[in-house]
Order: C-alpha cells, then sequence, then structure tokens
C-alpha cells in the first residue's frame, strides 16, 4: 500500500484533513467512504489497494456507521457471504427516523 491516497478520492472526504488520512491507519474509514459513495474508479483502487480479503474482513468485523443496508446486501452478493454473520451497523444507523424526531 503506497502512503497516501490519490487525490481523486479528496472529494470523498470533504470534512477531514484528506492530507492527514493514512491509507493503513484510517483504513476503515476509508474504506467506509469509497464503498458506501464512491465512483467505480475509487472502488477499483479500493480492491487494488487493500484487497478483496481486507475488504471481506471489513464488512465481517466492521459495523461502521457510514454502511447502509443497501451497500451491506450488494457486498454480501460479491462477496457471496450471505450466510455469514457481519457486524452490525450502530443501532442509530438502521433507523430511517433521524435521531431527535419523537
Amino acid at each position: 500500500m503506497s502512503s497516501g491516497l490519490p487525490s481523486r478520492l479528496r472529494w470523498l472526504f470533504w470534512n477531514v484533513d484528506f492530507n492527514a488520512l493514512d491509507p493503513e491507519r484510517d483504513a476503515n474509514t476509508i474504506l467506509a467512504r469509497v464503498l458506501e459513495r464512491g465512483r467505480l474508479e475509487d472502488v477499483r483502487w479500493a480492491m487494488d489497494s487493500y484487497g478483496l480479503d481486507k475488504v471481506h474482513a471489513f464488512f465481517r468485523d466492521t459495523g461502521h456507521p457510514e454502511l447502509t443496508a443497501r451497500t451491506i446486501a450488494f457486498w454480501r452478493v460479491v462477496l457471496d457471504a450471505e450466510e455469514e454473520t457481519w457486524a452490525s451497523t450502530p443501532e442509530w444507523r438502521q433507523s430511517s427516523s433521524a435521531p431527535w424526531i419523537e
């Protein structure tokens, strides 16, 4: 894995210091953002950079709040993992209503 991220990914990380992101240290954050919101070329970069095994482990072991049910369902099919137990997304992410609405 090279140091730093390709500049073409900058648009995905509008709310953080892009230059401070470390591909190893911040792998879960980077994978979540790229796999949830990235373009096909961004997802290809993630697959090339992290590998299929790491992407699979990310979904299996990390219940990242940025991942929607739709994205998780897609990757379960892609990774042929429909029968596996995967980490759950946080409870607040599973609700379709904003937490401040009663």
